[in-house]
């Protein structure tokens, strides 16, 4: 009877050790396949390709921008997109740092940092970096999109006023 225990702990082990490394290898592959999306959707941004940058956001979704209020919409969104993105002079790109998996493997938390540059009002560039940090959801159809996207600067608000 205690080696039918024994074996029976034993395979117990084996499979939640098969269970956990499967959703470990699962929560590497979200991970990846994010860092992917947060890449792919910088280039676009990079690109100043307006429709495709806020293609990456669910009809949901918030963006919060500095200094500037919350956008609630997809027209929103979109505007505050085109005021970046083609402001003379503009250029803009982030880089994922971290990403984290919810348990549940259907939300995820991407953080980074930024570089973007902008031209004054006498036509000098001002370059700005800082950090930022998205919310992904994933969605009915299978797909990542963010819900919440939200980056301020790391230069101190003096130098951000004279943006």
């Amino acid at each position: 009877m205690k080696t039918k225990s024994l074996v029976l702990a034993g395979c117990i082990a084996l499979l939640l050790f098969a269970f956990v490394g499967t959703a470990a290898a699962d929560d590497t592959k979200i991970e990846q396949a994010l860092r992917d999306l947060d890449a792919k959707w910088s280039a676009a941004a990079g690109a100043k390709d307006i429709d495709k940058t806020v293609s990456y956001y669910s009809e949901d979704a918030v963006v919060m921008p500095p200094n500037a209020p919350s956008a609630k919409t997809r027209e929103a969104i979109r505007s505050a997109w085109k005021e970046m993105l083609t402001t003379p002079g503009a250029a803009l790109s982030w880089k994922a740092t971290k990403v984290e998996v919810a348990k549940s493997g259907d939300m995820a938390c991407v953080s980074g940092t930024y570089e973007e540059t902008t031209t004054d009002a006498s036509g000098k560039p001002v370059k700005d970096r800082g950090k930022y940090v998205e919310v992904w959801e994933k969605q009915a159809d299978g797909t990542w999109k963010v819900v919440a996207d939200i980056w301020n600067s790391d230069l101190p608000a003096s130098a951000a006023e004279k943006k």
